[in-house]
């Protein structure tokens, strides 16, 4: 197997995810043959540091031994088994311990991101119809805000290029203020900015709770929406005004969990509770699709009666694979038992003093960080900037996925100072490179 060969194969057969499959006749797909820690290597044996995480899920390194071993014995168990009227052993070990994790009760699963908010969504809708508050209907996000592109997470996005060609297909929701610190614009301090947007939502709430079932937010950093950061008096003053009002909140946090933000959940920071928890992307360490829909027990009750039609009967076939559960709970054996939180801490330490130089460019705007996750916007871009650099960033082994203008850095756990060093000396020179 060559390189090119694999290519040729690849747009003849595949259609690739968010990709305008055009553009692959002048930036070729790259094939990967394997992955190591930090590294994937194509088939000429060339390497490339998974900046990403390819996207955003890797968190303790390709090929990781544990995360093997974990998955070798559940193949020798069980791979599958229907769960609707069975169970097995890693679905109950891994609904126990996100419990004890989250405070919060039984956990509804799915495959992915936004299976899960879609889930969060219809629960919020049907726990209020079941409570006979059927006005209670409305759903409302964060401008630019992303929870994903099946239909009903797509309503509660505000990513217009996502967004706006199926706006037809779409649920009417409202988007209140982001609490984005940039939004200051050095006029008011990051907790301004958050008290300012959760003031513009506590007012919507005022006048509309009676027709609102939900708030969605993404706690800390607004992911796809450009690694838009707020402070966590943001999170707390949301849930005072969800509680004061009788609304919701869910939490998304399905890019931002297991660690991204410095603690293993970014609500933590807040010191809050969400009635809905989603999680997905880095569950299983990035090795298999899942993911989880954490309530209250209060919203599991309003759900259980004599009467079917009041169950939530949300289903698909591979609810609760055993061998992606048995991938994440070997991910939280890790987190237990590396102290990895505490170890992510020195590492964002020393990564952010090696990205100095790039900070201080005079192409550089508004770097920050929160936890494992670095951004920054590169100003006086051409509209293809994107593409270049990515392409620059390759010639120096970096996996790196700009949005827009929008550089960012979301590497797996296991980097070391090596790779650090090699990940902010490439991105300066790719910088320099698409002047």
């Amino acid at each position: 197997m060559t390189n090119q060969n694999l290519l040729a194969r690849t747009l003849a057969a595949v259609w690739h995810p968010c990709t305008q499959m055009k553009r692959h006749e002048a930036l070729p797909v790259v094939p990967i043959q394997r992955g190591e820690g930090v590294w994937l290597y194509d088939f000429d044996g060339r390497r490339y540091l998974d900046g990403v995480s390819s996207w955003w899920v890797n968190l303790f390194g390709h090929c990781n031994p544990r995360i093997n071993g974990a998955l070798k014995d559940q193949l020798e168990k069980l791979e599958h088994v229907i769960l609707a009227g069975f169970t097995h052993e890693p679905v109950v070990e891994l609904s126990e311990r996100l419990s004890a994790l989250t405070g919060l009760g039984h956990a509804f699963y799915g495959s992915d991101g936004a299976s899960a908010i879609e889930i969060a969504l219809k629960m919020s809708f049907h726990y209020w119809r079941n409570r006979g508050r059927f006005e209670k209907s409305g759903f409302v996000s964060v401008a630019g805000g992303y929870h994903g592109e099946t239909l009903g997470a797509l309503s509660v996005t505000d990513v217009a290029l996502f967004k706006d060609t199926y706006a037809p297909l779409l649920r009417s929701t409202v988007q209140v203020p982001s609490p984005d610190w940039r939004l200051g614009r050095g006029e008011e301090s990051a907790e301004d900015c958050a008290l300012h947007a959760a003031a513009s939502l506590e007012n919507h709430l005022a006048k509309h709770h009676e027709a609102t079932a939900a708030v969605i937010v993404e706690p800390l950093v607004q992911c796809a929406g450009g690694m838009a950061m707020h402070h966590p008096v943001y999170l707390k003053k949301v849930r005072e005004a969800c509680d004061r009002y009788e609304v919701h909140l869910i939490a998304d946090e399905i890019a931002v969990g297991f660690g991204r933000t410095g603690t293993l959940f970014a609500c933590e920071q807040a010191g809050i509770r969400p009635d809905f928890l989603c999680l997905s992307k880095g569950i299983t360490g990035g090795y298999l699709p899942l993911s989880a829909t954490l309530t209250t027990d209060k919203v599991y009750q309003a759900f259980y009666h004599e009467d079917v039609a009041r169950g939530f009967l949300h289903s698909h076939s591979y609810t609760g694979n055993a061998l992606a559960c048995r991938a994440a709970l070997a991910t939280l054996d890790i987190f237990e038992q590396d102290g990895v939180i505490e170890a992510n801490r020195a590492k964002a330490a020393r990564f952010k003093a090696l990205l100095q130089p790039l900070a201080q460019h005079s192409r550089v705007k508004d770097f920050r960080n929160q936890g494992m996750i670095w951004a920054f916007e590169v100003e006086d871009v051409a509209p293809d900037f994107a593409a270049r650099f990515f392409q620059a960033a390759m010639e120096k082994e970096l996996l790196l996925r700009p949005m827009g203008n929008t550089v960012y850095f979301m590497p797996p756990y296991v980097i070391g100072e090596e790779e650090m060093a090699l990940l902010a000396s490439g991105t300066l020179a790719a910088l320099e490179a698409t002047a």
